[in-house]
């Protein structure tokens, strides 16, 4: 199951367009919105709770986002960053209902080293998520996969992973998530030998240079 977080917003009624956000920065806030079935609610998430914890969110983190004491279970959607600042300017959020079935991505962990690599290879990982469909209480919060038994020139696919009960997944079984290649030694190519030819001209003009003198 997905790793739950909790965040802290308070209800926004005011404070929209580009000064009402400025103003929320300033105040140590993150204007943001929480889409779903239902109307959207835009509300203010405290910016150094969700600083401190965004590095942990990926797609399948589920949140649960506290508005004014009103609990809402949901997605990051979108992150709009101001990278030259290196503050959170807007949040999108998706709410997600108990009994309902969500679909998104899950990130892939390879896991130990593989027989192949061992025996000199490289691990190359292909595919580093894949699309699946679960409720939200059967939401894996990513995929461990252990490749240690993956030996020289073996791929691992999609169809080859354990997927928990209750998920299923949309990303075709036969794509590639991992291969054990041989490494690529470059060789050097030798200069090319000298021509008879050449080697005759060279000869000659020495004779000719001799006799000059």
């Amino acid at each position: 199951m997905s790793d739950r977080v909790t965040l802290s917003a308070k209800a926004r009624t005011t404070d929209f367009g580009s000064a009402g956000s400025r103003r929320l920065v300033r105040a140590g806030f993150i204007p943001a919105v929480i889409y779903g079935k239902q109307e959207p609610v835009h509300c203010a998430v405290v910016a150094k709770e969700f600083m401190m914890k965004m590095h942990t969110f990926t797609a399948s983190t589920l949140i649960t986002l506290d508005v004014d004491g009103k609990e809402h279970t949901v997605f990051v959607k979108s992150i709009q960053e101001n990278l030259l600042k290196g503050i959170v300017q807007h949040i999108d959020f998706y709410e997600v209902t108990a009994g309902e079935k969500v679909r998104t991505h899950v990130f892939i962990e390879l896991v130990g080293n593989p027989a192949g690599v061992k025996d000199g290879g490289v691990l190359d990982q292909v595919l580093h998520e894949i699309d699946i469909e679960c409720l939200p209480k059967d939401l894996p919060s990513e995929l461990k996969v252990d490749v240690s038994a993956l030996q020289m020139n073996e791929s691992l696919r999609v169809a080859d992973l354990q997927i928990p009960a209750g998920v299923k997944v949309h990303t075709p079984g036969d794509e590639t998530v991992a291969t054990v290649k041989p490494v690529k030694v470059e060789v050097e190519a030798e200069a090319p030998a000298a021509t008879d030819d050449a080697t005759a001209d060279a000869t000659a003009g020495a004779a000719a240079s001799t006799e000059t003198k």
